[in-house]
C-alpha cells in the first residue's frame, strides 16, 4: 500500500472517530439537560377566559346607546373572535364611583372579592370622579398658581387612593394582568385652548400610570386623545378646530358655558361623546376605546394563554 493512499486512510479514520465522539457527546449532554428540566412546556390558548370589569360609569357604559355595558360588552367577542375561545365577564362599574368608593364596594361586596380571585384578567377605569370632585371647586378660577396648588394637593390624595384600591385588587388575584383607561377631556373640542383643564387630565393620567407600574403585571391605556380629539384626528383638523373655539369664548371657560354645552341635546362637536350627557362616550366612543384595549391585550396576551 502506498503511502498516500495509507494517509488518506487515516486521516479518514480520524474524522469518523471525530464524528462518532462528537454525537456521544452530544446525547450524553441532551439526555442529562432533560432529565434536569424535563420536557419543555406547550402554551396553548385557554378554553374559557374570565374577564372582571370594575370601575366608574365608563365601566358600567353610561351613554352606550345600545346599554351592552360599553366597553366591557364590545370587547368580549373581540377577544373571542381573536383567540377562539369562550370569554365570560362580569361588570362592576357604577357611575359617580370615585377611587376610594370603587375600593369600599370591593371591601363591602363578598361577591365582587371572589369574582377578582377568578379572574383571568382585570379591567378598570377610574380616577374621572376624583378629579371632578376637585375641578368643580377651581375650573373657573383666574389664578392659575391656586389651581395648580389645588391640584397638586387632590393629586397627591388621588395617589393614596389608588395605591390602596390596587393593593386590594393584587390582594384578590396576585397574578391577572390588571388593564386600566386613562381618563379624558369630554368638552375638549369647546374648550381646546383651555389649560387648567387639559393640564389637569394630563397629571391626573401621569399619576394613574406611574402608580399602576407598582403592581404588575399591569398595563396602562391612554384613550385621552383619542377620545378628547374624537373625529378631528389631524393636526390641520384640530388647528380648524382651535380657530373656531378661540372665536367663541376667547380663551375663558366660565361656569354658563360649560353649562350650556352640558345642557345641550342631540348636538356636539366630538361625535364620539353622547348627547344625552354631552360626556360619557357613545357607543361609537365605546367602540373606539375597545380597540385601544384589545390592542393592549394582544400585546400582553398571556391571559388568554396556559401551559401543557
Amino acid at each position: 500500500m502506498g503511502k498516500a493512499k495509507r494517509n488518506v486512510i487515516i486521516t479518514s479514520l480520524v474524522i469518523i472517530c471525530l464524528l462518532v465522539g462528537g454525537w456521544f457527546v452530544w446525547r450524553s449532554y441532551y439526555h442529562q439537560h432533560q432529565s434536569s428540566s424535563g420536557p419543555r412546556a406547550t402554551r396553548v390558548v385557554k378554553k374559557k377566559v374570565h374577564l372582571v370589569a370594575i370601575g366608574d360609569s365608563l365601566t358600567y357604559g353610561q351613554g352606550d346607546e345600545d346599554k351592552n355595558g360599553g366597553y366591557v360588552g364590545i370587547i368580549k367577542p373581540r377577544l373571542q373572535k381573536k383567540f377562539h375561545n369562550q370569554v365570560t365577564t362580569v361588570n362592576y362599574g357604577v357611575s359617580g364611583d370615585r377611587s376610594d368608593q370603587i375600593l369600599d364596594r370591593i371591601n363591602q361586596q363578598a361577591t365582587i372579592r371572589k369574582q377578582l380571585h377568578q379572574a383571568d384578567v382585570i379591567v378598570m377605569t377610574v380616577g374621572g370622579n376624583d378629579l371632578m370632585q376637585s375641578l368643580q371647586k377651581n375650573l373657573t378660577t383666574n389664578s392659575t398658581k391656586l389651581l395648580n396648588r389645588d391640584i397638586n394637593k387632590a393629586g397627591n390624595t388621588y395617589q393614596k387612593k389608588l395605591q390602596r384600591l390596587f393593593s386590594t385588587v393584587r390582594k384578590q388575584n396576585k397574578t391577572a394582568p390588571i388593564f386600566v383607561m386613562s381618563i379624558y377631556n369630554p368638552v375638549y373640542t369647546y374648550f381646546l385652548q383651555v389649560d387648567s383643564i387639559n393640564n389637569s387630565i394630563s397629571k391626573w393620567n401621569r399619576i394613574t400610570k406611574s402608580t399602576l407600574q407598582g403592581y404588575g403585571p399591569a398595563y396602562f391605556v391612554d384613550i385621552n386623545h383619542l377620545m378628547s380629539y374624537g373625529q378631528y384626528k389631524t393636526k390641520r383638523q384640530r388647528q380648524q378646530l382651535i380657530k373656531s373655539s378661540e372665536q367663541a369664548n376667547s380663551g375663558q371657560t366660565s361656569q354658563k358655558q360649560l353649562v350650556s354645552i352640558m345642557n345641550e341635546r342631540d348636538k356636539n362637536l366630538n361625535q364620539y361623546i353622547s348627547t344625552d350627557d354631552n360626556f360619557h362616550p357613545n357607543h361609537l366612543g365605546y367602540r373606539q376605546m375597545t380597540q385601544r384595549l384589545l390592542k393592549a391585550m394582544v400585546k400582553h396576551d398571556g391571559f388568554e394563554y396556559q401551559e401543557r
